[in-house]
């Protein structure tokens, strides 16, 4: 039986055009309506997935052709997509927009990659006509894009609407299926030039709610979803990727690696969790800010997140910090990405208020006003450290705002020589200390399969050691 992936790609001329608020209210009215909706987030954001996952109710998953190659990004969609009534692709900044001038990880390169039919989002803003010829623009720039559908944002009024409407479908034979009226309110709260994360917002389904409404009062739905149901078939593409994944590892106990996840820590690809356990792995999630203390783990991972904005109350678990700093030097396989290095550190220091954090390693990080690292970022490994051969070339995502400073310069070492991005200091990145590797960067596990296979491995050798240690003790007692 051939499957039909019914899919849109969702994209706009530049960022800032409502691209992910247009998504969400179409996830959550698709749903509403009874359909499965499978959401996907183009490039490496954290915080848009999380507002589709909760406006589709599933997990929305990245795909990100810098940190992904080609049939990972296929390998993805054909997976989470196979059981949805429709999918749906955000895009991210422009339509065209990428590392390079031929357009390398652009939203159309990866529609292309899908064969996906694009929906293009244009703001209207003081202007008419001129709304046709981008679009044109954009048909002639790439002949090969699926270009099926324009949606007008922030419309002042019905004359307006009319004229573009009108200019769209006769000059570029697509048609217009929405108008969004100028909104005079914002439901949807930001901060870093992005969405504050729906953990955050007392009100987020309301927020998601009134996206649905606005959607339902402006798009054709129906055209949306015929638009997607006349996606070209992936059969083909579907052969070409199976078979794709390396076998599961086997071991006889599984080695049990915890992962904080709380209202500080929660920047997680669903992929790289889910790696871990495929490798044999038990995952756990613990909370840095409400449990009490560490409980026996072989391992330990701690994404990113916003630390600093919970920094009291992760000051106040004064004993999941000692536990934690005792069980990383006795020897604790530990990584961590962006937010978890912060918390690894000494203090915290936010304005003008210092807060204790794990104190594994001998830095402070300061939260600054402006972003320290933003965007994608290429390490290769340097040093000696417990997961990564080295010389090996990592491809990831920063986005920062703290800056770190060194209060001593012995007992740890760098571990990664910085080829694109800032990491710590535009040169250098990830602070290691016996099991410990810490990192600004985020990875995917899909683009670097050796981080999961390796701290698995590690957990394992930890386990027997553990092990080894109690049944030592326990002998010496009889």
């Amino acid at each position: 039986m051939q499957l039909s992936y019914p899919r849109i790609t969702i994209t706009a001329l530049k960022g800032g055009s409502g691209k992910t608020f247009l998504t969400l209210g179409m996830a959550s009215a698709f749903k509403e309506d009874g359909k499965d909706v499978a959401a996907f987030k183009k490039g490496p954001d954290f915080i848009d997935p999380s507002w589709l996952s909760l406006a589709a109710g599933r997990t929305c998953r990245n795909l990100d052709p810098f940190m992904m190659d080609e049939p990972w990004i296929l390998h993805s969609f054909l997976t989470h997509a196979r059981d949805a009534d429709l999918s749906l692709i955000e895009g991210n900044r422009g339509l065209f927009d990428g590392l390079d001038i031929t357009g390398c990880c652009s939203s159309a390169e990866l529609a292309g990659m899908l064969k996906s039919p694009v929906i293009l989002i244009v703001d209207v803003t003081m202007t008419t006509r001129t709304i046709a010829a981008e679009v044109m623009g954009c048909q002639a720039f790439d002949p090969g894009l699926q270009l099926r559908g324009v949606i007008l944002n922030k419309v002042g009024g019905a004359r307006q609407e009319a004229l573009v409407r009108g200019a769209v479908e006769h000059y570029c034979g697509v048609p217009v299926l929405g108008a969004v009226r100028r909104l005079k309110k914002n439901l949807f709260p930001e901060r870093h030039m992005g969405l504050i994360p729906h953990r955050e917002v007392g009100r987020a389904l309301e927020a998601v709610d009134w996206a649905r409404k606005v959607v339902r009062d402006s798009l054709d739905l129906d055209g949306l979803l015929e638009i997607a149901r006349g996606a070209p078939s992936l059969e083909d593409t579907r052969q070409e990727v199976q078979g794709l994944r390396e076998e599961p590892s086997s071991f006889s106990e599984k080695p049990l690696i915890g992962y904080i996840e709380d209202s500080a820590f929660w920047f997680y690809y669903p992929e790289n969790l889910e790696e871990l356990a495929r490798r044999g792995a038990e995952i756990v999630p613990l909370s840095a800010v409400g449990d009490p203390r560490l409980p026996d783990l072989d391992a330990l991972y701690i994404g990113g997140g916003f630390p600093e904005t919970q920094a009291e109350s992760l000051a106040a678990n004064e004993t999941f910090r000692r536990d934690l700093k005792e069980r990383i030097d006795e020897g604790l396989p530990v990584y961590a990405e962006c937010g978890g290095l912060m918390y690894l550190g000494e203090n915290l220091i936010v304005g003008k208020t210092t807060y204790p954090m794990v104190g594994a390693l001998p830095v402070d990080f300061v939260l600054e006003k402006r972003p320290q690292g933003h965007g994608y970022i290429v390490i290769q490994v340097s040093g000696e450290n417990p997961f990564y051969e080295q010389g090996t070339l990592l491809k990831g995502h920063e986005f920062h705002y703290s800056r770190p400073v060194v209060l001593r310069g012995e007992g740890f070492h760098t571990a990664f020589k910085v080829r694109r991005g800032h990491g710590f200091d535009g040169d250098v990145d990830g602070l290691t200390r016996g099991n410990l590797l810490a990192t600004y960067a985020h990875i995917h596990a899909a683009g670097t399969p050796a981080w999961a296979r390796k701290l698995v491995r590690k957990a394992v050798e930890y386990q027997g050691r553990r092990r080894s240690k109690n049944l030592h003790q326990c002998e010496k007692r009889d």
